[in-house]
């Protein structure tokens, strides 16, 4: 890898570099500088599975990114002009503004979409003041930096890449830093990552030994660092570094990120690799990729049809004024009302008419503005607005907050809440998410045999396994069950052949892993607890039992650990270690023995682990040992396996050597660690296994239960054993005994091809109807991974992701996934929905996620509830919205057609811009917010209602356009009934503007009152509030002088066919949508009806002695 592939790092000269080719090194840093400013995106795909090349590497020129020039105004208007509907707006605004095309006043007709505009606006700079306001806090701290050899204070702002930074116990970390030293004179500090991923246990990093003895102040440290280029993956690391003539490799247990708290150290020296926006951190906070609601998606397919019948308006109107000018083409100088000479001036010229092809084209520009509200812009407002008031109540449910974690629902994408409503597949991860993610050792099998008897937790007297240190008395901070006959063998040394054998396997589960003992203070001063710390649940077990059974962890550093063994303290040597990965699915440690000898230690899955096994060897006790995993497989344990075998020198050294050369390469680090690895890792005896328990979180089996019975499709996605998946799928009833089992382990492309076609076919004889009892037989799943990649075509980290994006592919159903890891990523983004649980695992899940909560039982109250309701909500706001504009434009259309295609229209400007912001948007955003149309009880009772979102009941091709044909005839009411009703009176068509306005107001507000189902005092105040302001502002209006209609609205309301007129035009407009719901409601109601009339009138006597029966079409 050349220098321009790489970014450097200068060590502790951030203005210029230091290395012996100045020259050189300063082209490459200019060159970097000019690359920097190019903007990128960053992938979240792990790269602790990649190798640093072109396409990852990058060269970054000294710099602090966090500052920025560009004005917030600007942007957010460049931001909201995205929208295709704001340009469209926009454009009607300017045309306005022509002279030849001026139907309303100028400056009304820019009202509504500045009034958007600012809304947005305002909302936007508020958040944005808020991130401000919390950066500004952040940038200004201060941290120590090496200034002129000596640490001065300076701002986390105006850190740069290159400068040393040090940094004391509890001080927060305030950018991305490889370390140079740490008090520990083995060079360890202990951070925690709380405010990065979540975890609070403690994690090691180290300084490499190199630089242990430099003194910043005093020794004069050249060097550079060489690394990949900024990028969100806070688990992976790669760099190389040259300090003092010496190359080293780091990895990323030698960095530590930003936002990281140290801990237990006193102090911790480092060199600045990554500061600002390019921080790990920072780059993570960009949240969640955009999704767009499936019923926005859908409601655009009908912004296309009303587009396409508003331009059908349009023309109408304009050949029909095309056809007027033609009939009237001589009479135009003459005719009355229409003025084509100009005769203000002595010369007589042409006013404002360019000749029929241009008139025409002109009558249809002006019949877009004056039917512009076709097409509802206050809909994408009042979407936001609302999809905000539903976020409040979801985040504010006490149903969905987690006490154990103190942590309320989160919404991190307002924009897809209704999506909650339809979903038709959940995808589940098992650990973390089903379960607990809190391991509790079980069982064991020692050199094939299984201890799995009965056991006891040390009450009473006794407290379990502890050790006396300067007079102190430690014992581990958790207690373990223990199995009193290995308890006695464990006690009884390895002095014989089944002792030896046990020693061998607690010295394996203490040693073989990467906990941090940490020593806790107790109330008692003469006693003190061994917290051990680490960022595996299931290693934290393993030790835990390990310390019970008498092997306890008392001191790790990067070069050994010490271990209590039965009263007996003893150090081994950590001559290397090989940390677990997903290909290899174990991790190995080499200890050097106080005896001299060197073994190598391994424990990984058992499907790994039997590969690298040495099957000449003790074949009985390999058997047996199969047959004990299998057993803890069948009741849920999570199992895994233990290895060792004893390294000769010679082998040693090929090791280290090739170890050390793998460590220090540049190119493919990753793939020749591996290599080490595997060429180690074989010819292992086997020593044991584990079987840990993960319980189930509380109320698992219930939420899965009640969405299967809301025919929700459940697939838990999980890398434990199969026969692990299927005893877990039975405890959490995702399986049940009366289930069709279909399994399929296959071990090539064609008996997978042959197996799922098989699948196929037994699924389609127990899901038709036919048999004896002519019911239809559940059928349920299994499928192993090697399966899987052969029918998916799929590498094996992408096989979450690409389960559900063939479920997207192949249906139009809505997905949700769940997950709680960083394995979940993937198929959290790739999911319509995706939810992240603030688990054991961290919050790269969360980070990623759509939404957040604590517990997976919570997916109930959140679909059944409040997805129910938003979907509902929503799809209504959005047809009525449709309506109360599509009455409007057809009101202005009918009025058209009776001024000689002039487009004078019906109602006034002012109350044209007032109809969509104030006389009918409050009540609309109330309803959609508050209305239920279900109680909480009949939809935690019944979860079949919640198949309506998922048949699109609330909105669909049907209901709008029933709402469209509706529209037209309240429509056709409202113009016609006042015109003939004043037909031969002295009232004329512009004075009935104010009787129309005042009939569309209150016939579409009556509507919506009409549908809301659960009233409230908010929901009354909206809905009657707005025609009482309605009211209000047409007499500011007509007692204005200056405003056309001056005083109208008196004289009309003086007279009692006003009044009649007004009542009767809404009685006529709304008997047929009365007539129609009344039919559906009485002769082909839905479950919700069915559901809310019982909830109604039922007792609850009668609800809990029958059960309603629900439309059987409708399941």
């Amino acid at each position: 890898m050349s220098l321009d592939d790489a970014q450097i790092v200068n060590v502790n000269n951030p203005q210029q570099p230091s290395s012996p080719d100045t020259t050189l090194q300063r082209q490459v840093l200019d060159l970097g500088s000019k690359r920097s400013r190019d903007s990128e995106r960053y992938s979240s795909i792990s790269m602790s599975h990649r190798e640093i090349n072109d396409g990852d590497a990058r060269l970054v020129h000294v710099n602090d990114a966090l500052k920025t020039n560009e004005s917030f105004l600007p942007r957010n208007l460049f931001e909201q002009f995205h929208g295709v509907a704001y340009i469209y707006f926009l454009i009607i605004a300017i045309l306005n503004q022509l002279p030849q095309l001026a139907v309303f006043g100028r400056g009304a007709s820019i009202l509504p979409l500045s009034f958007v505009l600012l809304v947005t606006a305002v909302k936007d700079a508020y958040e944005d003041w808020r991130r401000h306001r919390s950066d500004r806090i952040e940038n200004n701290r201060m941290a120590s930096v090496l200034v002129s050899d000596r640490f001065q204070q300076k701002k986390w702002k105006d850190i740069q890449v290159g400068e040393i930074i040090r940094f004391s116990a509890d001080d927060t970390i305030p950018c991305d830093t490889v370390l140079l030293s740490t008090s520990d004179p083995t060079g360890v500090a202990y951070i925690q990552t709380i405010n990065l991923d979540g975890e609070s246990n403690l994690k090691t990093r180290y300084a490499k030994q190199e630089t242990l003895c430099k003194t910043p102040e005093k020794d004069v440290i050249n060097g550079f660092i060489k690394c990949e280029k900024p990028n969100r993956n806070i688990y992976g690391f790669m760099a190389t570094m040259e300090i003092d003539g010496k190359h080293l490799s780091l990895g990323p247990s030698n960095i530590v990120l930003r936002a990281c708290v140290l801990k237990n150290t006193n102090w911790a020296v480092g060199v600045a690799v990554y500061c600002g926006r390019e921080t790990k951190a920072m780059l993570n906070s960009s949240g969640a990729p955009s999704k767009r609601s499936r019923l926005e998606t859908r409601m655009n397919r009908e912004i296309i049809l009303l587009s396409v019948f508003l331009v059908a308006l349009c023309m109408a109107v304009s050949v029909c004024a095309g056809v007027w000018l033609k009939r009237h083409e001589n009479e135009l100088e003459v005719l009355q009302f229409y003025r084509k000479k100009d005769y203000s001036e002595p010369e007589v010229e042409n006013y404002n008419y360019s000749g029929i092809g241009m008139e025409i084209f002109f009558t249809f520009l002006m019949s877009v503005i004056v039917f512009q509200i076709m097409i509802p812009i206050s809909s994408y407002i009042s979407m936001e607005l609302v999809r905000v008031g539903q976020a409040y109540f979801m985040i504010r449910d006490n149903k969905m907050y987690d006490e154990t974690s103190n942590s309320r629902f989160q919404c991190r994408a307002l924009n897809i809440n209704e999506d909650f409503g339809q979903i038709k597949y959940v995808f589940s991860d098992i650990t973390g998410t089903l379960t607990e993610n809190k391991m509790e050792f079980k069982y064991a099998s020692i050199f094939g045999v299984d201890y799995s008897g009965e056991k006891t937790n040390f009450e009473g007297e006794q407290r379990g396994y502890c050790i006396q240190v300067n007079g102190q008395v430690w014992r581990p901070k958790m207690k373990v069950e223990v199995d009193k006959e290995l308890l006695q063998l464990s006690k009884d040394g390895n002095n014989t052949q089944a002792g030896k054998h046990i020693y061998d396997f607690f010295l394996a589960l203490a040693a073989c892993n990467t906990i941090v003992p940490i020593v806790v203070d107790t109330p008692d001063p003469a006693e003190k607890l061994v917290d051990y710390q680490g960022e595996s649940p299931d290693e934290q077990a393993l030790v835990y039992a390990a310390a019970a059974y008498g092997f306890m962890l008392m001191e790790r550093t990067s070069g050994h650990i010490v271990i209590d063994i039965q009263g007996e303290r003893q150090r081994f040597n950590v001559l290397g270690m090989h940390e677990f990965d997903s290909d290899r699915k174990r991790m190995s440690v080499i200890l050097g023995f106080p005896d001299g000898s060197v073994k190598v230690i391994v424990k990984g899955a058992d499907n790994s682990m039997f590969n690298i096994i040495d099957k000449t060897l003790n074949l009985d006790i390999l058997k047996a040992t199969e047959g004990h995993l299998q057993s803890y497989s069948s009741i849920g344990l999570r199992t895994l396996v233990v290895g060792m075998r004893e390294l000769g020198v010679p082998e040693f050294e090929r090791w280290q050597s090739s170890y050390e050369t793998a460590s220090t390469a540049v190119m493919g680090r990753v793939a020749l660690l591996r290599k080490v690895a595997i060429n180690l890792e074989n010819n292992l005896e086997i020593v044991g296994a584990s079987a840990i328990e993960d319980r189930l979180q509380k109320g698992v089996p219930e939420a899965i239960e009640s969405l299967r019975k809301a025919d929700m499709k459940v697939w838990v996605l999980t890398g434990d054993k199969q026969e692990t998946a299927i005893s877990i799928g039975y405890s959490s009833r995702l399986l049940t005994s009366n289930m069709h089992q279909v399994v399929i382990n296959s071990n090539s492309k064609m008996s997978s091809k042959t197996s799922l076609e098989d699948a196929l076919t037994t699924c389609r004889n127990f899901l038709v109807p036919g048999g004896s009892d002519g019911n239809t037989t559940s059928v349920a799943l299994i499928i192993d991974g090697t399966s899987l990649v052969y029918i998916l075509d799929t590498e094996l980290e992408e096989q979450k992701a690409g389960i559900v994006a063939l479920i997207k592919k192949r249906t139009d159903d809505m997905t949700l996934a769940i997950g709680d890891g960083a394995n979940d990523v993937s198929m959290i983004q790739m999911a319509d929905v995706g939810i992240g649980i603030s688990g054991q695992e961290g919050r790269q899940a969360v980070m990623a996620s759509d939404f957040a909560m604590g517990q997976f039982r919570f997916l109930v109250p959140l679909l059944f509830f409040h997805g129910h309701w938003n979907y509902h909500r929503m799809g209504y706001m959005i047809l009525y919205n449709f309506y109360r504009n599509a009455v409007f434009v057809l009101v202005l259309f009918w009025y058209v057609l009776f001024t000689g295609f002039t487009l004078t229209t019906t109602i006034t400007e002012w109350s044209s811009v007032l109809y969509s912001i104030l006389y009918t948007s409050v009540p609309t955003i109330v309803v959609a917010i508050l209305d239920k149309d279900s109680s909480r009880r009949s939809l935690m009772a019944y979860p079949q209602l919640y198949g309506a979102g998922q048949r699109h009941e609330s909105y669909n091709s049907t209901l709008f356009w029933l709402t469209i044909a509706d529209t037209l005839w309240q429509s056709i009411v409202v113009f016609y009934v006042p015109l003939f009703a004043y037909w031969k009176s002295d009232i004329d068509g512009s004075s009935l503007r104010d009787l129309w306005t005042l009939a569309v107001v209150f016939l579409v507000n009556i509507h919506l009152a009409m549908d809301v189902i659960r009233w409230t005092w908010v929901s009354h105040a909206s809905i009657w509030g707005s025609i009482i302001a309605t009211c209000i502002c047409v007499i500011i209006i007509d007692v204005i002088p200056v405003l056309p209609g001056y005083w109208v609205i008196f004289d009309l309301a003086s007279k009692g066919s006003f009044w009649v007129c007004l009542l009767g035009m809404q009685i006529a407009a709304v008997i047929p949508w009365f007539g129609v719901k009344m039919f559906i409601q009485h002769c082909k109601p839905s479950d919700i009806q069915i559901a809310r009339e019982a909830d109604k009138f039922g007792s609850s006597m009668e609800l809990a002695r029958q059960e309603i029966e629900l439309n059987p079409s409708r399941r």
